[in-house]
């Protein structure tokens, strides 16, 4: 072929996807993604390049490369001591400037169903460094509730809360209960040991409940949405007063909530 004709041929050609990837998708960017998403499951104390590489099915060569430009950006961090990566500063500023508008789009619909379906307040709240974080709530419109948007809520007092603390390493959950367990009602529990074994018992039913232990009247259940790892991100929640929700509601309710976490985390994950 005239060299002009190869010039031609090359300035004119559409870019041609990587090898081995997905129609319309480039794979090393995929691969990356992958590795960032790994890596902030291994929070608080990261994981090697080589066991990064594994969990992702990558060779450790390729993974290496990756984390390597990850760093460069301030995406991923690399301790000198441990050689092991955790989520950069520039993962939680971009986060930061993202909000939650998409995940409270997203979720909405499915909230306005659970709270019309059973008569009661539904609620998502965010994982947070600190803990969580209520964004969206859908009330029935005869119910007159507490408001809960923007407030954060002691963890080992509220359904929410123990989902979040169920579904996380322990040693995760212990740090965010460096503090005492202050009792706001006379059902919250203060044993650690006692919390211990609500928390399994959450994990076991696939949902965490409430009895009146930060205000003694509000009773509930929650589900934590998961992550492609498992690691929870949101918790999806549906209460109320304790006449209209008692205990022996929550064998109904639990399952709503695990459900529509499930839903959740379906829609969030969505491309």
């Amino acid at each position: 072929m005239p060299k002009s004709q190869r010039t031609t041929d090359t300035n004119n050609s559409a870019p041609v996807p990587e090898q081995g990837g997905t129609s319309g998708k480039v794979q090393s960017l995929e691969r990356a993604i992958t590795l960032l998403q790994a890596t902030a499951d291994s929070s608080p104390d990261g994981d090697t390049a080589s066991n990064l590489a594994a969990q992702c099915g990558l060779n450790r060569a390729t993974a290496w490369r990756l984390l390597s430009t990850l760093e460069q950006f301030g995406l991923v961090e690399r301790s000198p001591v441990t050689n092991r990566y955790t989520i950069g500063f520039a993962v939680a500023r971009m986060a930061s400037a993202a909000g939650f508008d998409g995940l409270i789009r997203r979720a909405h619909g499915t909230l306005r169903r659970v709270s019309e379906q059973t008569g009661e307040t539904a609620n998502l709240a965010v994982v947070q460094q600190l803990g969580l974080t209520y964004i969206a709530e859908v009330t029935p419109p005869v119910v007159l509730s507490a408001k809960w948007l923007g407030r954060q809520v002691p963890l080992h007092a509220t359904s929410t809360g123990k989902a979040l603390l169920a579904w996380i390493p322990e040693e995760e959950a212990q740090s965010l209960l460096s503090g005492p367990l202050d009792a706001y009602t006379d059902t919250t529990i203060t044993d650690r040991a006692r919390l211990r074994t609500e928390l399994e018992q959450s994990r076991e039913r696939g949902y965490s409940v409430c009895v009146g232990e930060m205000e003694r009247n509000l009773y509930g259940v929650s589900a934590p949405v998961l992550g492609s790892r498992g690691r929870p991100f949101a918790v999806v929640s549906i209460w109320g007063p304790q006449d209209r929700v008692p205990e022996s509601r929550f064998a109904a309710l639990g399952p709503l909530a695990r459900a529509a976490a499930d839903e959740i985390a379906k829609a969030a994950q969505a491309r």
